[in-house]
């Protein structure tokens, strides 16, 4: 039985390392077209790292150990956006605008789903220094290029603000432990509980809090919002910024649904996330977080998007494999061992054969090298 895995966590055998790769590489290119840069933070870092900031709502879902140099406890990273919120506000310093990419592995100790990997590959890119919807803009059209550059297009687009339930919490005066659980009541989208825990609350911002669990659908909702919603200061701003960025890319399926509050603990405004054909889950997260960067020494807007990138493997066309070149031993045949690497150099796969092997049961071999006179020539393999 040593060739069991854990539950939740799987090899990726060549045709599916193969897919991630090639995503993998579609994407990363994509964002250092827009100018974002790659960062590859460690896989362990102390644990109070990890869980600072951004990062607290990730304490369930991180893998702890003892570090036996230092005696510390360390965490096997859940989630690459604390660490890259690190990297922009105590490595880089950057006073202006940073935008930063990363793809690498996370593990969780439990599964997002009962089919989720507990070993996740996250790709993502993070916008600091910028406080203006127009980062918001940016991320969200960033998001729509990488889904459009893999072949996997959304339909559906949510967006959300959590500064509205915020904004209505705190002047409903609502205690800590109410709040969580009128979270976790709207996230459900339990009616019938939100319409008992909410007739205690003072007026207006009792209904109006219920309400929030029947405002999503097209941009109509932010006016039934404006109707349903007290004006209060912080209500009116966002119903604004989202009403902005509908406005500004109608070529993207942006609908609303404010009782959405994905990453409430550490998002502060505009949340979003992306659905496809086919799939319930969302395919990518993101939103706003300002202040990520309060904990490492400098609170800077932040905002951007993160996907998996084994997910989407199995939700994007499968790519046939190119075909290879099944070529003979060369030995000391100098001219045969010249013109396999000239086609390893032309981009073909080649497969020479080591003494004694007769075939190829790796790659798909659908071409082989033979000799024909004095020449090397490529026939193709009748697959039959």
């Amino acid at each position: 039985m040593n060739w069991l895995l854990p539950e939740n966590l799987a090899d990726a055998l060549p045709q599916e390392a193969a897919q991630v790769e090639r995503l993998r590489r579609a994407v990363l290119d994509l964002f250092r077209g827009r100018g974002f840069e790659l960062v590859q933070p460690p896989m362990l870092e102390y644990l109070e790292s990890l869980l600072t900031g951004a990062g607290q709502d990730l304490d369930l879902r991180t893998f702890k150990l003892a570090d036996q140099l230092s005696g510390r406890t360390l965490g096997v990273r859940a989630d690459m956006t604390p660490q890259v919120a690190r990297i922009d506000a105590h490595l880089l310093n950057h006073q202006g605008v940073t935008r930063l990419c990363y793809c690498g592995s996370v593990l969780h100790t439990l599964p997002s789903s009962l089919a989720s990997s507990r070993e996740p590959i996250q790709i993502g890119a993070e916008l600091y220094g910028y406080a203006g919807v127009e980062a918001d803009l940016e991320i969200l059209r960033l998001l729509a290029a990488a889904l459009e550059r893999i072949q996997l297009k959304a339909y559906r687009v949510d967006l959300g603000h959590v500064g509205l339930f915020r904004a209505l919490a705190q002047a409903a005066r609502v205690m800590p432990e109410t709040e969580e659980t009128l979270f976790n009541l709207l996230q459900g989208k339990d009616v019938p509980g939100l319409e008992a825990l909410c007739a205690d609350l003072p007026a207006p911002y009792g209904a109006a809090l219920l309400s929030l669990s029947g405002l999503y659908g097209g941009a109509e909702v932010i006016d039934r919002a404006r109707a349903l919603l007290p004006a209060l200061p912080e209500v009116t701003q966002a119903l604004d910024t989202l009403a902005s960025l509908i406005a500004a890319v109608p070529e993207l399926p942006l609908s609303i649904d404010l009782s959405d509050l994905r990453g409430y603990h550490y998002h502060n405004g505009v949340v979003f996330a992306a659905y496809c054909p086919g799939y319930p889950a969302a395919v990518a997260l993101g939103g706003r977080y300002d202040g990520a960067g309060r904990s490492f020494g400098r609170a800077r807007p932040a905002t951007g998007f993160s996907m998996d990138l084994r997910e989407l493997a199995r939700l994007v066309p499968q790519v046939r494999p190119q075909g290879a070149v099944l070529a003979p031993h060369a030995g000391t045949d100098r001219r045969l061992a010249a013109h396999i690497a000239a086609l390893r150099e032309q981009g073909e796969v080649v497969v020479e054969l080591l003494p004694g092997e007769t075939a190829c049961e790796g790659p798909r071999c659908d071409r082989k090298l033979v000799c024909l006179g004095e020449q090397w020539i490529i026939e193709a393999i009748n697959e039959d």
